[in-house]
Parts: C-alpha cells; sequence; structure tokens
C-alpha cells in the first residue's frame, strides 16, 4: 500500500517582497544575465511565478524560493505559496526544488520549435534562451546501460571562461567542430 502525498501547501499571500526572510541557506547566486533575464521577463510579460516561503513561529515569512524576485524589487507586491513545513523540510526543498528541474530531459527538436515561435525583443532573453539550448546540447549523455566505462583512458581539458557568454561562445565552436564537451560551473 502506497502512502499518500501529503499536500503541504497551506495558502497564497501578497506580501512586499522586502518584507520576505531570505533564507541563510540559500546556496544560489544570481549572476547579472539573471538578474538582466528576469527584468526582461517582467517588461515583455510580467510577474507571472509565485514566491515559495514557509511561515516562522514570529509570522514572518521566510523564503524557500524566490530569493532573485525578492532582491530585484524589494518594494513591489508579490505573491507567495505559504508551505507547512519545519525547518528540516525547507532545507531539504532548497536542496531539491532546482536540481529535481534539472533532472528533466530536453527535447531539443521542440525546443528548437518553441524558441522559433516565441519571439523577443529582448537581447537579455534570447542570451538566456540561447545559453539555455546550449546547455542542453552539451548536458553530458546518460550512458547506456551496459556500455563499458571501466578502464578507458579519457584525456579531458579544462578551460576557465571570462564569464557566462565566453562560455556559450566556447561550447557552441567547440559543438560545431564535433567535439563532445559540456559546461561546467565551479
Amino acid at each position: 500500500m502506497t502512502t499518500p502525498i501529503r499536500n503541504r501547501i497551506k495558502g497564497h499571500r501578497r506580501v512586499r517582497a522586502g518584507d520576505l526572510v531570505p533564507h541563510e541557506f540559500n546556496f544560489r547566486l544570481h549572476p547579472d544575465q539573471q538578474k538582466a533575464a528576469l527584468q526582461a521577463m517582467y517588461q515583455e510579460v510580467g510577474f507571472a511565478r509565485s514566491l515559495l516561503a514557509y511561515e516562522l513561529p514570529d509570522g514572518r515569512l521566510k523564503l524557500i524560493d524566490g530569493h532573485l524576485r525578492r532582491d530585484l524589487d524589494p518594494d513591489m507586491e508579490v505573491d507567495v505559496e505559504i508551505l507547512d513545513v519545519n525547518d528540516d523540510e525547507a532545507r531539504a526543498l532548497l536542496l531539491s526544488i532546482d536540481p529535481l528541474a534539472a533532472l528533466a530531459e530536453t527535447q531539443e527538436q521542440l525546443h528548437q520549435r518553441l524558441r522559433e515561435v516565441t519571439p523577443t525583443s529582448s537581447p537579455e532573453l534570447e542570451a538566456a534562451w540561447r545559453a539555455a539550448a546550449e546547455a542542453c546540447l552539451t548536458a553530458p549523455a546518460a550512458p547506456r546501460e551496459g556500455a563499458a566505462t571501466l578502464g578507458r583512458a579519457q584525456f579531458l581539458i579544462l578551460l576557465t571562461c571570462r564569464d557566462d557568454r565566453h562560455q556559450v561562445e566556447l561550447l557552441t565552436r567547440f559543438h560545431g567542430e564535433g567535439l563532445d564537451c559540456r559546461a561546467l560551473v565551479g
């Protein structure tokens, strides 16, 4: 017998972004390119995704997801999805939300078609979409079941890039030359 999945969503509330308490274990950094892309998305589409938080004993809301949106405009009124979780569960969500999304696989042809039918006048969004497409192309392929990998020598080169744009530029060039390469962030 399977255990039923608990619904931990307690409610939604509209609050001033700057009043949300950032989580001390938020390990994500938000580079300028990401900030610019979010600002461009706000201009083209608007605010379209709630932040995720849980309630502290004093009634304040502590963020789990949405730190960049909080910091981008602290005076903006934002919708917050409030969870009924404790500190341990909140930390587990911090470690899980982005990595779980990153485990999704990309249907390259459908992704390319989506980009073709979704125009943008924003160079920041175009750069973000291009970087995402490059990341899909350079993500390491899952090893085939039964593929022999032990005992096979691999010769690797690690290049240090000036920034994320330089990384995308090099990945595009190397991929175009037929080289097996992938992006790493250190």
